[in-house]
């Protein structure tokens, strides 16, 4: 059964949800779910079943699924054996049910007569015409619905990153960092075996999906290589796509098979058909949130010629380095004109190059108008700009010593972290009104999370990258797509 839109609609829009199999007991998936359910803030009808008709969180059970009004909701979150499942599932259909997110683990992952039990859930739904999810997945996140039907942490911030995935633990992963750095997800789902709604179905969907800009995937197997390559090209024709595979080696397919019962592909075949297709393939989890988040919070660069503006020296040799090994971007010149401008706001010790350092000869509004002077060039496709939190490193160091409140250091607490905010703000306002990416970088990142500079970055619904070299790799991701879209216009 080829998934449509109404069936999606019910997954992730739902009118109500019923939790099949809650418990009274908090170690439980029938209690995490519905409690996750309630947490997030779902406003749809909540439903739940339990044998012994038990209140669990304030809701009171039903003792079947029968007793669920018709048409009362449409999405059923299954926590019961796979015994249990198929009863369950067309008594779900009867009540207008039309779509199932299953837990239940010990079907395709579990062995021939798993496999064979899972072909007959697959066919079950299809008669049924109830779109399935899983089984053995974790659950499904709609931010635009408020909906929470998971068995396990986090609930994140809103936003138009859509999450598809093989492993649970990698939407977990994707959906932790969102937390972590305010850039936020819009839908995000488990597949779990993906028996028989696939990665590739939901991306698909997710390319048609108005809440979501940018597609984020990870997958272990792929059955059919050529329809997932259609797929992909796709859905990378109409929004940037990161995957992530597992698999990748002898090992790593070894595990993959015994985690979902996938069989993976040749990687260099995978990695060819990613090229081909305009999709970005990341080498690692981390490395794909971080493209993903670029996409969805910057503007496609109209070159490669990149501009770094620091204000340490270190930083900027480094980021240096990492631009010109890459091999898609390379250092802009700075035309005289530009640098012209720039020796009327920098001391003269100033690098007069690029990287731009401004050699600690910064004024109140040096950082905001070189940044502008930078990005409005014709010259420079894209910055990176260096040195972001370190007036309000200095202003926590103050804050937490003995001599603060007095000694007039409030005064200048207040403007280091007043001054780092801007820097921020004023970077996203230029990406703004340039089009153009300006990526800002610093360890503090991660190291101060809470220090003025990332916070403002993350307050601007943008990501602040731990390093400038992270920061290269994820702008490499970003010119590279807008180059394949541009051959393809």
């Amino acid at each position: 059964m080829k998934p449509t839109a109404e069936h999606f609609a019910a997954l992730f829009e739902p009118r109500g949800v019923v939790v099949a199999g809650a418990s009274t007991h908090p170690g439980k998936f029938g209690f995490v779910s519905l409690h996750n359910l309630i947490a997030s803030g779902y406003q749809g009808r909540l439903f739940a079943t339990n044998l012994e008709g038990v209140e669990v969180l304030g809701v009171q059970t039903l003792r079947s699924i029968d007793e669920v009004p018709e048409g009362a909701a449409d999405l059923v979150f299954v926590c019961t054996p796979s015994s249990a499942n198929p009863d369950l599932l067309r008594a779900a259909a009867a009540r207008g049910i039309r779509a199932a997110f299953l837990t239940s683990a010990g079907y395709g992952e579990a062995g021939e007569e798993g496999r064979a039990e899972e072909r007959a859930l697959v066919e079950l739904c299809d008669e049924l015409d109830i779109l399935l999810v899983g089984p053995n997945g974790q659950g499904v996140v709609s931010t635009p619905a408020s909906l929470c039907a998971q068995i396990v942490a986090p609930y994140p911030p809103a936003g138009s990153i859509g999450v598809a995935s093989q492993s649970g633990n990698f939407v977990s992963s994707f959906m932790n960092w969102a937390c972590a750095t305010g850039v936020g997800i819009s839908r995000a789902v488990s597949a779990g075996n993906a028996a028989a709604t696939s990665v590739a179905d939901l991306l698909e969907h997710y390319a048609e999906d108005p809440a979501t800009s940018v597609g984020l995937a990870y997958v272990e197997g792929i059955d059919d290589g050529r329809a997932f390559l259609d797929s992909i090209t796709r859905v990378a024709a109409r929004m940037p796509l990161v995957l992530v595979k597992g698999g990748a080696t002898s090992g790593g397919a070894r595990a993959a098979a015994s985690h979902t019962g996938s069989l993976a592909t040749d990687d260099r075949t995978f990695d060819g058909a990613c090229r081909q297709a305009g999709v970005t393939r990341a080498a690692t989890v981390e490395e794909a949130f971080e493209a993903a988040a670029t996409f969805a919070t910057q503007p496609l660069p109209a070159g490669p010629n990149v501009a770094i503006l620091t204000t340490a020296g270190g930083w900027g040799v480094v980021t240096a380095d990492a631009v010109t090994r890459h091999r898609d971007l390379q250092l802009a010149s700075l035309p005289d004109d530009l640098i012209a401008a720039i020796d009327e706001l920098l001391p003269a010790r100033w690098s007069r190059n690029n990287p731009v350092d401004c050699a600690g000869g910064e004024t109140r509004d040096t950082i905001p108008t070189v940044l502008g002077l930078l990005a409005e060039h014709a010259a420079v496709d894209a910055v990176i700009y260096l040195g972001l939190g370190i007036q309000s490193n200095q202003a926590r160091l103050m804050r937490e010593g003995r001599f603060y409140p007095g000694s007039g250091l409030e005064r200048i607490v207040d403007y280091h972290e007043r001054q780092d905010a801007r820097f921020a703000t004023a970077a996203a306002e230029l990406s703004d009104r340039t089009g153009k990416p300006i990526l800002c970088a610093t360890e503090l990142a991660v190291a101060d999370p809470d220090n003025a500079g990332p916070a403002a970055v993350r307050a601007s619904g943008r990501l602040c990258y731990p390093s400038g070299d992270r920061a290269v790799v994820a702008l490499g991701h970003l010119y590279r797509y807008a180059r394949h879209r541009g051959r393809r216009a």
